[in-house]
Parts: C-alpha cells; sequence; structure tokens
C-alpha cells in the first residue's frame, strides 16, 4: 500500500460510526439502533457525534417526538449504504470460502428484520452447526442475488439467471398504533384524512400512498409537510411511534398487530399479485448446507 493510500484511509472516520449511522438511520431512534447493536443509547449518541464532527454536518435533526434524516444525511446515507453492502458481502464470501457450513443469503433489510431473522433463530436451534450470512440491503436485484447463496428477491418471480420459489405474497394495508386517536374509515378514501406517513420510494421499488389509493381509484396528492421517509421499516417505526398511519406489509405487520403493537386501519387491504421468492443461481450448485436450510425455509412457509 503506497503512502497516497495509507493518508486517505487517514481521513476516513472509524467504521464503528459509519456501521451506527446506518442503523440509526434504518430503525430511527438511538435507543432501538443500540439495541441492534447491543451499546448503549448513550454509546450510539457518541458514535453519531464523532460521525457529524468528522463530516462537519448534522446527520439527524432532532426534536422533540425524535430523530429524523436530515438533508445531508440522506445524501450520505444514499452513498454509503451500496458501500457497506459491498464490505458486508466481502465478507460473507470470505467466511464462507473458510467455512463449509457457512449459507449466505441477500435480502432487503426489512425482510431480514421482520421476516427472516425470527426464523434463523429457529432454524440455528436445529442445525447448530449451519452459520446463516445475512447479507441485507435496499439495492438488492438479480445480479447481487446470484453472488450469494441464496436470495429473497421481490418482483414477478421471472428472473433469466435464478430459480425461484415463493415465499409470501405482498399484501398492503394500512396500519397505526393503538393509542393514536382516530375515526375508523369507512371506505378508502376516507383515509385521506387522516395522519399519513409518507414513503419516498423513488430509489427502489416500492409501493406508496399514491399507488396504494389509485388501486381503490381515489385521487390523492401528498400534502406538503407530511412526515416522509425513504425506509420502510423507517416509516413502520414511525407507526409503531404513534406518529400517524403508515402503509404496512403484511409480512411486517402480521407479528405486531397479533401482540397489540399495532392495529389494521380499516379493512382494506391491497393484494398486488406480486410476491417474495426465495432465489438461487441457475449456474452453481447448491452446497449440502445451503441445500439444508432452502428446503427448510419452503417448509416452514
Amino acid at each position: 500500500m503506497n503512502a497516497q493510500n495509507l493518508r486517505l484511509l487517514n481521513t476516513l472516520p472509524p467504521i464503528e460510526t459509519l456501521v451506527c449511522f446506518e442503523a440509526v438511520a434504518r430503525c430511527g431512534s438511538f435507543t432501538r439502533a443500540g439495541r441492534e447493536l447491543s451499546i448503549t443509547q448513550s454509546a450510539v449518541s457518541k458514535q453519531i457525534k464523532t460521525l457529524e464532527d468528522a463530516l462537519h454536518c448534522a446527520l439527524f435533526d432532532r426534536h422533540a417526538r425524535g430523530i429524523q434524516l436530515s438533508a445531508a444525511g440522506a445524501r450520505f446515507l444514499e452513498e454509503l449504504e451500496p458501500l457497506l453492502y459491498k464490505l458486508q458481502r466481502a465478507i460473507a464470501k470470505a467466511q464462507y470460502e473458510q467455512d463449509s457450513q457457512a449459507v449466505s443469503i441477500a435480502c432487503t433489510q426489512a425482510v431480514a428484520h421482520f421476516w427472516l431473522f425470527p426464523r434463523i433463530v429457529r432454524f440455528n436451534q436445529q442445525y447448530p452447526e449451519i452459520t446463516i450470512s445475512v447479507i441485507s440491503g435496499n439495492n438488492i436485484n438479480e445480479r447481487s442475488c446470484s453472488e450469494s447463496d441464496l436470495g429473497i428477491l421481490y418482483g414477478d418471480g421471472d428472473w433469466p439467471t435464478l430459480e425461484s420459489a415463493p415465499l409470501f405474497p405482498e399484501v398492503v394495508y394500512p396500519v397505526c398504533s393503538p393509542d393514536l386517536k382516530i375515526a375508523t374509515p369507512a371506505a378508502p378514501a376516507d383515509l385521506r384524512s387522516l395522519p399519513l406517513i409518507q414513503l419516498d420510494s423513488r430509489q427502489w421499488d416500492c409501493l406508496d400512498w399514491q399507488d396504494w389509493f389509485a388501486h381503490f381509484e381515489v385521487p390523492y396528492q401528498i400534502p406538503r409537510n407530511a412526515i416522509t421517509f425513504n425506509q420502510v421499516t423507517l416509516a413502520f417505526n414511525a407507526a409503531v411511534e404513534g406518529l400517524g398511519v403508515s402503509l404496512g406489509w403484511d409480512f411486517m405487520a402480521s407479528r405486531a398487530i397479533a401482540s397489540g403493537e399495532l392495529i389494521q386501519v380499516g379493512n382494506f387491504a391491497y393484494e398486488t399479485g406480486r410476491s417474495d421468492y426465495l432465489v438461487r443461481a441457475k449456474y452453481r450448485p447448491l452446497t449440502r448446507p445451503a441445500v439444508i436450510f432452502r428446503d427448510w425455509l419452503i417448509a416452514e412457509i
């Protein structure tokens, strides 16, 4: 490594501050991020402060109701997320090459957190000798899934280089905290008068409120100054915290509804006809541990 590269590395913030920032941005809370990273809320706050000092800008807007990505923070996350994804993928690949019992699987952050993680816990109880490495990011596609042993990919199930098996259909309905005092809507159009948490989904293939209302043939215009997030998990957490009504994907919301953490608002669900699929590269045979995990996941559903 030459001197110029060493100087470049010396200008980079510590990797733990970047990982911490991504977790806070995704979780929407210092406390939840700390719980995920197994550190205290105070430690999270210090990591974010260190990163903000290094970048000379505020990454979050702090207010009484919590935190929200600043404009600078949103731009930084957009650049950082794919880089962390590549790093995570490289680490998983290196681990896989050293451990024949390892299985890598790529999926979105929401699928990893709400659907896959509880199943990995159960799988590990049955097969403790097999290590599952999860590579999560919102920019996964046919190519990135083919670079892992397995992937969970949203779409119609038809990818030229992948074999696919359906896992769960896309069903989307409004959800909110049971503590949010709102009138029960009698028709989809009634939802327009409620405090709707907006999802900016321009960077990936995902429904937003305009798409949802259009399915019910209801005209809808996003209000100015509406609460908006660019991550499904952030919008979902905002609903849990009582900030308004969010779109809820059934694979995320069903457990929260069953536990009483959320309620479904009205009796209106949009079944899009698309699904999330368990996929693998057609050209590469699966290892025995990957076959075991694949078959176990399919049997689970």
